[in-house]
């Protein structure tokens, strides 16, 4: 029988639960310092206990994937902890498209991606002398916002780099990507083609909050004023949104585009979960400054079913349960190379 396994990290709750719902083995690799909280969960089958997640990566780990037919799902931590090779190199089937993972780590070829799909973006700037209004700063791959800063010109960026330099958050040879800032309504829309139905779902959106750059807000400009501190971009939790109805039409259309580029760009495309993430303005106008080609952790919010999920099912419905159901759907039918790589 077909097994869904993870790393222990992100939204492995949310997709072995859902995994579980659906009546699949499921498989956690986990490392030692995690392996008392995962055994508090019952639907979690079985523990591959490994030092590091790079253990993925070794036969003897592989060898026990490959005798429970595992399909591993991939998330965020796969992507912060591996390389694009190392993630190719997995022997074990992976779930949607694991060569669109490297369009997700690489910040040129993510922007040229986004084009191909005529994504509203932000003015990408090429060189810190070319800064000329407020710009974010960003690192390579799914760093969750850690090391991301804003400049305002060239000046400001070599002090805030340097200083995270210093502190060991970034390291001096890393190659740092910079746009101008799109200021708005954070809004990440969530979406997942079934390449079995040939059909875009739209799951549901979220907002993430990070901090501290959300606690600066509490402080008076005074004192913001006298602090010499970078402020953090660091990923802490997400929370629910709901969208005006009238919006729904353009968020439909931008992730068919986004499929259809997919398709084209690097087969097999863009199976399974992927995010769009973005802002909207005074005018509802989005801006889309990143995209994530696999699960997100946002969609934790929604393990019992999305507002948009209730539409589509009448069952609840998170975004685990919705894997493992296609999962399933494929292995049933003979049709897993459908929908893993």
């Amino acid at each position: 029988m077909t097994s869904i396994a993870t790393l222990g990290s992100h939204c492995s709750l949310q997709v072995l639960k859902g995994a579980k719902d659906e009546g699949l083995k499921t498989i956690l690799v986990c490392e030692k310092k995690r392996e008392r909280l995962y055994r508090r969960f019952p639907f979690i089958d079985e523990l591959v206990i490994v030092d590091k997640f790079k253990e993925v990566l070794d036969e003897k780990c592989q060898s026990t994937l490959e005798q429970n037919d595992a399909v591993l799902i991939p998330h965020g931590t796969l992507i912060a902890q591996m390389s694009s090779e190392e993630i190719e190199s997995i022997k074990t089937p992976i779930f949607g498209n694991k060569w669109i993972l490297r369009w997700e780590s690489d910040r040129e070829m993510k922007e040229k991606l986004m084009r191909e799909a005529n994504l509203p973006m932000p003015k990408p700037v090429t060189n810190p002398s070319e800064i000329e209004k407020l710009s974010i700063v960003k690192r390579q791959g799914a760093a969750g916002g850690k090391g991301y800063f804003m400049a305002a010109n060239e000046d400001d960026y070599n002090t805030k780099r340097n200083q995270l330099i210093s502190e060991g958050v970034i390291s001096k040879d890393e190659t740092l990507y910079i746009q101008e800032y799109a200021a708005g309504v954070l809004a990440y829309l969530t979406f997942f083609y079934s390449p079995l139905k040939e059909e875009l779902e739209f799951y549901g959106v979220d907002q993430r909050h990070e901090s501290d750059i959300e606690g600066l807000g509490r402080i008076p400009a005074e004192q913001q004023l006298k602090s010499n501190k970078v402020p953090s971009f660091n990923v802490i939790g997400n929370s629910p949104l709901v969208l005006r109805e009238s919006l729904l039409d353009e968020v439909y259309t931008m992730g068919e585009n986004f499929v259809e580029a997919a398709k084209r760009v690097v087969a097999p495309g863009m199976n399974g979960p992927f995010c769009i993430e973005g802002v909207y303005d005074e005018n509802a106008k989005f801006t889309s400054f990143e995209f994530s080609a696999r699960i997100v952790a946002g969609s934790n919010i929604y393990m019992d079913g999305s507002p948009y999920y209730s539409l589509l099912f009448n069952e609840t419905m998170s975004m685990g349960k919705r894997i493992a159901r296609e999962v399933k759907t494929a292995a049933e039918s003979n049709q897993l190379d459908k929908v893993t790589t």
